[in-house]
């Protein structure tokens, strides 16, 4: 049976349940409303009356129970569920082994921009090269716009190069062509960058030059714990730069496939915004996007 550690959060209604591997490479949020037919795990939390919602991302699973029940009287009992569940069906992340090195695409929800996944690292945080000037010192980058007229701009996180193509061209028409490249280049061993990537954990270090208050290392907490996860899945990045006070807006630095995404405003305001009043009640009210 895998062993589960139980961690408080912020909000007194949720809990986490921590795994020791990796359960899901996006994020699910799910209630008694949804589709729980693949996820047993989900099926049998939700079994309990006072679950309002499974929150399933990176290597835990968050619980949101009601009010009028206490965790002390059940939190055991969610956690035994937890842990045999992923026993019986380690489930949520299925990865298979592949002999010969693989580039993938994954289209992103930004129709410009699609994400090619190597199956190593590629950096140890994450660059932004927003045109071609940009790409001397990231020889990746360098040989994407020296090969095609038609690339705008390229993200580097972690195992993944997401592309943005100009107004020229469409993913249908190059896209196997460009997956091709790009496995090519990673298979002759080429390299990525000259240059050190921002961290993982704090792109936007370099914008602002202070410490983060109190409310605001909570918001980045929720921000990592809860929604990275799924953003990077889809080949981009949102990060808190400032909180203020007097509006209630936390304000987002939106990178890679999330600037200019169509969809972009959607997902902070019916998904992030929700998140953090959800955790944060009375706290925060607005989300506004600044594009890098």
């Amino acid at each position: 049976m895998y062993k589960i550690i139980i961690e408080p959060t912020a909000n007194p209604k949720v809990m986490k349940f921590v795994s020791d591997y990796t359960l899901i490479p996006g994020s699910l949020e799910l209630d008694q409303t949804s589709d729980l037919s693949e996820i047993p795990l989900a099926q049998d939390l939700l079994k309990f009356p006072f679950v309002e919602k499974v929150f399933i991302t990176a290597n835990f699973v968050a619980i949101a129970k009601q009010d009028a029940v206490e965790w002390e009287h059940v939190i055991d009992g969610l956690k035994n569920v937890i842990a045999e569940g992923l026993t019986n069906n380690p489930r949520i992340f299925l990865q298979k082994k592949q002999e010969d090195f693989q580039v993938f695409a994954e289209m992103t929800p930004n129709p410009q921009v699609m994400k090619f996944v190597s199956q190593k690292p590629l950096l140890n945080g994450s660059l932004e090269v927003k045109d071609k000037s940009q790409a001397i010192d990231v020889p990746i980058a360098e040989a994407l716009y020296n090969e095609y007229a038609f690339v705008k701009e390229i993200f580097i996180s972690d195992n993944f190069v997401a592309v943005t193509l100009d107004a020229t061209k469409q993913w249908h028409e190059v896209m196997v062509e460009v997956r091709a490249f790009m496995t090519e280049y990673l298979k002759a061993g080429g390299e990525i960058s000259k240059i050190k990537p921002q961290k993982s954990e704090n792109p936007v270090e370099k914008i602002i030059n202070r410490e983060y208050t109190d409310i605001e290392m909570k918001i980045a907490d929720i921000l990592n714990e809860y929604v990275a996860p799924a953003v990077e899945s889809d080949g981009g990045k949102i990060s808190l730069i400032e909180f203020d006070h007097e509006t209630k807006t936390a304000k987002m630095l939106m990178q890679g496939a999330c600037s200019g995404c169509p969809s972009s405003s959607a997902t902070l305001k019916n998904g992030i915004q929700n998140l953090l009043k959800q955790f944060l009640p009375d706290v925060v009210e607005n989300v506004e996007a600044v594009n890098a």
